[in-house]
């Protein structure tokens, strides 16, 4: 890169209200990707599952027929061709049944429209209105860190992804690259997820989601909560993160009766530092858009400290589940 110059990115969050139509999610989804291009966005992240409602509300085993497999996934495949005509990467989330296993999977997509791989969400929740166990193995991938690029694919360079064996030639004139991650809603929760992936060099972390109320209990509102542990995982990482969740009532039929959840929206966009840059509420379908300095933020990263100061021989107890007899 030439002196002087910096390396921006643009990066969105779409938030929308879903039906149970899968084309109709889609073509929302679609909308909204275009309206962010229309605002200059590089990187757009749609919210998690959102070619349907959230079934995991209910164990009905009718639900494993929204799955499909990870090849020739058709809203994935659309969706290369939706990035391809934009030069946008889009990060698609999915149900994928990988013969008798299944994940809650998100496939990056970059500008080229080139598949760069797959995350399969590693933590997956069990609780009322959220019980994600019934359908979901744990993911299998380990953390991920993708290198998408922002440039015209052309004869020159191979460049090979962090953890794909996909290669595209890129032309050697304005080319970036970004690293990016992605983590999947019950994944946000955890800080030791956030930093394996900026340990491996992610620059911006990516969460889509799916949350709202709780059916079990009306007077538990969890968004705050949501919102700042997230924030604190961009400010101690020192990078920005997006999120995107959905809004809307969804009712879904269980074997203990109706089941009903309100999702409260709320996805943001935070800078480096945890501060909120951009925010959408919890009723209306939005775009959000922010633009970050990543060679600005990176001299910053490297100058606080926090990963110069790391002493990975005292944290051998994160390898436990009850903080006794760490490995030594």
């Amino acid at each position: 890169m030439e002196k002087g110059k910096s390396r921006e990115v643009t990066v969105s969050a779409l938030q929308f209200a879903c039906t149970d139509d899968v084309s109709t999610n889609v073509a929302t989804a679609e909308r909204l990707v275009r309206a962010a291009h229309s605002k200059g966005a590089n990187i757009i992240l749609i919210q998690e599952l959102f070619e349907g409602y959230y079934f995991c509300q209910a164990q009905s085993e009718e639900h494993f027929q929204r799955s499909k497999p990870y090849k020739d996934h058709p809203t994935i495949m659309r969706m290369q061709k939706l990035a391809k005509e934009l030069g946008v990467v889009i990060p698609v989330s999915f149900f994928e049944e990988a013969n008798n296993a299944h994940y809650n999977t998100i496939a990056i997509i970059d500008a080229d429209g080139t598949d760069l791989g797959i995350y399969r969400k590693s933590h997956i929740p069990d609780g009322p209105g959220y019980q994600e166990k019934f359908y979901f193995n744990p993911g299998d991938t380990g953390f991920k860190v993708f290198q998408t690029k922002f440039a015209k694919i052309g004869v020159g360079k191979h460049l090979t992804s962090f953890h794909s064996p996909t290669s595209v030639q890129l032309k050697e004139v304005g080319l970036h690259l970004y690293v990016l991650l992605p983590a999947i809603c019950w994944d946000q929760w955890f800080p030791e997820a956030a930093r394996a992936m900026a340990l491996q060099g992610a620059e911006i972390l990516f969460y889509p989601t799916a949350i709202g109320s709780e059916p079990q209990d009306d007077g538990l509102d969890s968004r705050d909560h949501w919102k700042r542990v997230m924030q604190g995982h961009a400010g101690a990482n020192l990078v920005p993160l997006v999120a995107s969740n959905r809004i809307g009532k969804e009712l879904i039929q269980t074997e203990h009766g109706k089941s009903e959840i309100t999702f409260y929206g709320n996805s943001f966009i935070a800078g480096p530092t945890g501060e909120i840059v951009e925010a959408a509420d919890d009723k209306d379908e939005a775009v959000l858009v922010a633009k970050f300095d990543l060679d600005k933020i990176k001299t910053k990263r490297h100058s606080w400290g926090v990963f110069r100061d790391r002493r990975p021989d005292l944290y051998k107890v994160l390898l436990t589940l009850d903080g006794s007899n760490p490995s030594l």
